[in-house]
């Protein structure tokens, strides 16, 4: 392996996050909006026939791909309980529409974000995915792992209410729906167990975009900042060398990595 001072850098710039098409309703801490255009780049290169996010959170490549014809389909993988419950409503052909009904209804202030949490959550699905989008969009930075803080002062002053454009996210929700029936194929699960068998299954017809949480090396920011954040990142490593897919990884750049 090369020294660490010659790996290569990407002659593909960090986008203005401004700039790019906002496809996720979730603002995720870790979030790759920035990567975008790297992406695109390596997807219009690559065109799988399906993109495999193990990892999906906020699920912007995969969302990408599907939404500008870069990818057929994808499989998006989430092991949060709450994301995952957010993405099954927001695929399904009822509660997608409900779930834009509650966005457009409902007025963020401390008062009603407080009685949302203290209020016990139906069993379905709707009702948990509201609750987490809330709990997104009105804590700081998107981080909804325990002990996430409310927004305090937010954009322009705006407080709790500073990120919540429902115009925006009903937007957004209707332009996933419309990609749901045949082009997303959501997977609530271990995303490092999932992988391996979906690579077998579509070889190099697939192709992975894998952003783990970063605590390889003791890095805490993952610890931080998700609820799921343990890793086995040597067995992460094991299965992407043992693939004919292809495959974007993204990781700090720490020692144990590069070795």
């Amino acid at each position: 392996m090369p020294p660490a001072t010659k790996i290569p850098v990407s002659p593909i710039r960090a986008a203005d996050v401004a700039s790019v098409p906002q496809r996720s309703p979730l603002r995720y801490p870790g979030g790759k909006t920035w990567l975008i255009p790297h992406i695109r780049a390596w997807l219009e290169e690559t065109r799988p026939e399906i993109l495999i996010e193990p990892f999906a959170g906020g699920a912007t490549a995969s969302l990408t791909a599907v939404m500008e014809g870069l990818a057929r389909r994808c499989v998006m993988i989430e092991i949060d309980p709450d994301v995952a419950a957010f993405w099954r409503a927001a695929l399904h052909k009822d509660n997608g529409p409900a779930l834009v009904k509650r966005v457009r209804g409902f007025k963020p202030t401390r008062e009603e974000i407080c009685k949302l949490e203290r209020r016990r959550p139906a069993a379905d699905d709707l009702d948990r995915a509201f609750r987490a989008l809330v709990r997104n969009r009105t804590r700081s930075a998107g981080i909804m792992a325990p002990g996430a803080s409310l927004l305090r002062h937010g954009e322009n002053g705006k407080g709790v209410a500073s990120r919540w454009y429902p115009k925006t996210l009903a937007r957004r929700l209707k332009d996933i729906a419309a990609c749901a029936d045949d082009r997303i194929d959501f997977r609530e699960g271990d995303g490092l167990r999932l992988l391996a068998p979906l690579l077998r299954e579509h070889g190099p017809r697939a192709a992975a975009f894998v952003d783990p949480p970063y605590t390889a090396g003791g890095k805490r920011a993952g610890a931080r900042l998700y609820r799921h954040n343990e890793i086995n990142h040597e067995r992460l490593f094991r299965i992407l060398a043992d693939t004919q897919a292809n495959f974007l990884m993204t990781y700090d750049r720490a020692p144990e990595i590069l070795e």
